[in-house]
């Protein structure tokens, strides 16, 4: 699971555990709720599969401005 890097300008990014880079930002990230925390779970360009945690606030500014859907745990 990747270290939390948060949102950059429009949508979410998170460190890349394979290609080693910071900011990498999310194609089509789900926000899950697991255990009261909230995970971003998406894929980089490159088809890697990348997470982020965020906190309450961010999650939901990300879901209201469109960049990211609800998942599970809504």
């Amino acid at each position: 699971m990747a270290k939390a890097k948060k949102e950059e300008g429009s949508g979410i990014t998170a460190y890349s555990v394979k290609t080693k880079t910071k900011n990498v930002p999310m194609i089509d990230p789900v926000i899950n709720i697991k255990s009261g925390r909230y995970i971003a779970i998406g894929k980089d360009s490159e088809g890697n599969n990348m997470s982020a945690i965020l906190g309450k606030d961010k999650a939901e500014e990300h879901i209201k401005a469109g960049h990211a859907k609800k998942g599970e745990g809504w």
